[in-house]
């Protein structure tokens, strides 16, 4: 095995031998150069190892590692560079070895929001759908969570995801008719959950509302409300109806919890602000949970793209839908007869979307097929907003 520095109480000037074995290869997570290696067996110990990096344009990187896995820094992304160890210690760096040339590659750190789709409203008259899940880094996150970090991602590219709306409950009956919960929107390695699909109208114990982002509102019967399921935390439940004859209750939004239905339908949780884009807007607000002929009036959505059920009356409408890439959940229908023939259908959930805050002098963004997207300017950011599809996302 290698030896210390001091021997038979003197001092050994010997500087270690080589490592065996040792490769380098370009980091997956950061701007560095991943260092293998087995520490010599004969000869000096060493203390530490030392990474030298020559760049084509002629510059000189060093950097110290004590470990095999162990990422040596002080890379510039995007450059190559021709690696050598060295094993090294009191006396000195020894014979450096060459581990061949690695392209650096090249990372962008990135501010992110992350709209899922919102939740369907109930057919017929029953609960409003939940807004999608909101993962936010500016201002707020949904569900009154922790604002969430920037994240480094490779310029080469990542996925994108936006997710689309749940189908609002269908026509023509007054059971199984439940809105769909919304579609997952993906940024990379951040994923927000889907709004639940509000509950149908079947009579007690009543249909409780979809869980996701956001939860469901519950349908005409008492039951449970949809809850909030998605870690972390990105939405709010949705209400519950009191009144096993009457209203729905509202879908959970990003900022608030549903209203509970009682006479009326409940009205859909309220969104909540980031300011991401450089303008403070409103996101993710739940659908509004439905109302039975002229007892009440639908329940409203929520600010942040919540649909609304319509208003008493003695005529089956529709409700209607969640906004698009705001997330919002979609409205329950209102039930004006006593012919399910005749029913409406629940509003559709509201698209998601994926917005991505960079400074501009990191890159250039292009979306990839699939994707549609967009860019602005703010200030010394470029905000980046993808509104539609899955894809890749890169930057040069």
């Amino acid at each position: 095995m290698a030896t210390g520095n001091i021997r038979s109480g003197k001092r050994n000037y010997a500087r270690p031998t080589t490592p065996s074995t040792a490769a380098a290869s370009a980091s997956t997570s950061a701007a560095e150069a991943t260092i293998t290696f087995t520490p010599a067996t004969v000869g000096p110990a060493a203390t530490s190892f030392l990474i030298t990096g020559t760049s084509t344009t002629g510059v000189t990187v060093n950097s110290a590692i004590t470990t095999s896995g162990s990422n040596a820094t002080g890379f510039t992304g995007g450059a190559t560079y021709a690696i050598s160890i060295a094993g090294q210690n009191y006396n000195g760096p020894g014979v450096a070895t060459s581990l061949g040339n690695v392209n650096i590659g090249n990372f962008i750190t990135v501010d992110y929001l992350v709209l899922a789709g919102g939740g369907g409203g109930s057919g017929g008259h029953g609960g409003g759908g939940g807004a999608g899940g909101m993962r936010c880094t500016v201002t707020n996150t949904g569900g009154g969570g922790a604002v969430e970090s920037a994240i480094t991602v490779p310029a080469a590219g990542v996925t994108v995801t936006v997710g689309a709306g749940g189908a609002g409950g269908v026509a023509g009956t007054y059971t199984n008719n439940s809105g769909s919960n919304g579609s997952n929107s993906v940024f990379s390695t951040i994923t927000a959950t889907g709004g639940g699909g509000g509950g149908s109208q079947t009579a007690a114990p009543g249909t409780a509302g979809g869980t996701g982002g956001s939860g469901g509102g519950t349908g005409e019967g008492t039951g449970t409300a949809g809850l909030r399921t998605a870690s972390p935390v990105q939405g709010n439940n949705g209400g519950i109806t009191t009144n096993p004859a009457n209203g729905g209750g509202g879908g959970g939004g990003a900022g608030a919890v549903g209203s509970n239905g009682a006479t009326a339908g409940g009205n859909g949780g309220n969104g909540i602000a980031s300011s991401i884009t450089g303008t403070s807007v409103t996101y993710g607000g739940g659908g509004g949970g439905g109302s039975y002929v002229t007892q009440g009036n639908g329940g409203s959505g929520g600010s942040g793209g919540g649909g609304g059920s319509p208003a008493s009356g003695n005529t089956d409408v529709a409700g209607t839908a969640g906004t698009d890439n705001l997330g919002g959940g979609g409205g329950s229908a209102h039930r004006g007869t006593n012919d399910p023939g005749t029913s409406a259908a629940g509003g559709n959930g509201g698209k998601g979307v994926v917005i991505l805050r960079y400074l501009t002098s990191a890159g250039t963004i292009t979306f990839g097929a699939g994707l549609t997207g967009s860019t602005a300017v703010d200030g010394s950011h470029t905000v980046a907003t993808i509104t539609s599809g899955t894809g890749t996302v890169s930057w040069a």
